[in-house]
């Protein structure tokens, strides 16, 4: 099955709340990222500009280009437990 994202909404700091074509969300702390390097991941750094988010093509982007593959995030969260059913009562 191909998984892409449908939604994404920004909570605070990095952390997204992620709808997949599954019919499966979750929440993904993305603060990991802030200890990465790159010139692509520099402005992700930047709570206000990671807060940028936004699907394209069901895929996680961000203004510079940057993008997050659906199905490798898919399976991260699903393997960390992170992952409900859409419309479970904890959304």
């Amino acid at each position: 099955m191909l998984i892409k994202v449908r939604k994404a909404k920004p909570l605070g700091g990095y952390r997204l709340c992620i709808e997949f074509s599954d019919d499966t969300i979750g929440e993904r702390d993305f603060a990991f990222l802030t200890h990465e390097t790159g010139p692509m991941l520099e402005l992700l750094k930047d709570p206000a500009y990671f807060q940028r988010v936004f699907v394209e093509d069901g895929v996680l982007t961000w203004p510079n280009g940057y993008d997050w593959d659906p199905i490798a995030l898919h399976d991260a969260m699903k393997d960390a437990g992170e992952l409900r059913p859409v419309g479970d009562a904890a959304e």
